[in-house]
């Protein structure tokens, strides 16, 4: 093996033997003992009973069990720390108002759960006085855990993940996640999604927003939107993309993103080029 072949292969390995931080260790594990609940009811979904909380969104006793799992992880090793998860809202530490908070989406993509669609995950972002240092996504139907702490860059399982090299958008496939609850903005949706059907080299809407934030960091999408999701729907993989070298924003192209809901991510330079294309069209129905 020649030396630069060896001078790599130590830098991977020295990446991949750092040792992880306490906290996301801890949202390791509790991703993991959510995963499990998701697995096990995955093996006869026909038995589950569904909730409609408004159109088109569904929850599942899978979902709220998953959230007490992951929750008493997190209760147990950090009881002072603040939650907000999707099913459960926000819980305050017992410490008061505490500046750590974990954000949880204990079933990301229960839609395709329910329908047996194996594209869901777990998600849980931690945040730090509002900025966010530590996200876990676990897909457990593939067994990909996708983990990042702020300025440790991002991995998928043991391996350093970028976002792909693509910097054109004719060459890009984009990730998006249609209305499914508010229609208001359909008209806006409909005309991005034909101008970039003819301006990309495909367009994917897989149903869980946290897993496609995660394939863009680990270069499987080149860029993603999507407008009015969750702050659970967004943590975690917001953290991925960045660490992955790639950039996330608003419509506006400001951080304001976790308030919104409204996020364009992707490579640097086919972020640019969506941010031109969708946020004119979504701007003006906005102001509408």
């Amino acid at each position: 093996m020649c030396s630069y072949r060896i001078r790599a292969f130590a830098a991977r390995l020295a990446l991949t033997s750092l040792p992880m931080h306490p906290i996301l260790n801890i949202g390791i594990k509790a991703a993991r003992r959510g995963g499990q609940v998701i697995s096990r009811a995955s093996r006869d979904i026909s038995q589950l009973t569904v909730s409609t909380k408004q159109q088109s969104d569904f929850v599942t006793e899978v979902d709220r069990a998953a959230e007490a799992e992951i929750i008493a992880v997190i209760r147990e090793a950090y009881p002072q720390h603040a939650i907000l998860a999707e099913e459960s809202g926000a819980i305050g530490g017992s410490a008061g108002d505490s500046e750590y908070q974990w954000i949880i989406d204990p079933l990301d993509g229960t839609t395709n759960f329910i329908h047996g669609f194996p594209q869901y995950a777990v998600s849980i972002g931690f945040a730090h006085k509002g900025v966010m240092t530590h996200a876990v996504v676990y897909d457990p139907n593939r067994n990909e855990l996708f983990t990042a702490s702020k300025g440790a860059g991002a991995f998928l399982n043991d391996t350093r993940i970028r976002v792909s090299k693509r910097a054109k958008l004719e060459e890009s496939l984009i990730g998006t996640g249609f209305p499914y609850r508010m229609f208001d903005h359909i008209d806006a949706y409909v005309a991005i999604f034909r101008e970039l059907s003819q301006k990309t080299a495909g367009m994917r809407r897989p149903g869980a927003a946290s897993l496609d934030l995660a394939y863009v960091a680990c270069a499987r999408l080149d860029g993603f939107w999507e407008l009015g999701l969750s702050p659970w729907d967004i943590a975690a993989g917001s953290l991925l993309i960045t660490e992955a070298g790639g950039l996330i924003s608003d419509f506006a192209g400001e951080s304001d993103y976790m308030n919104t809901g409204n996020v364009i991510g992707g490579t640097p330079k086919v972020f640019a080029q969506l941010v031109q294309i969708v946020a004119p069209h979504l701007t003006a129905n906005l102001k509408a």
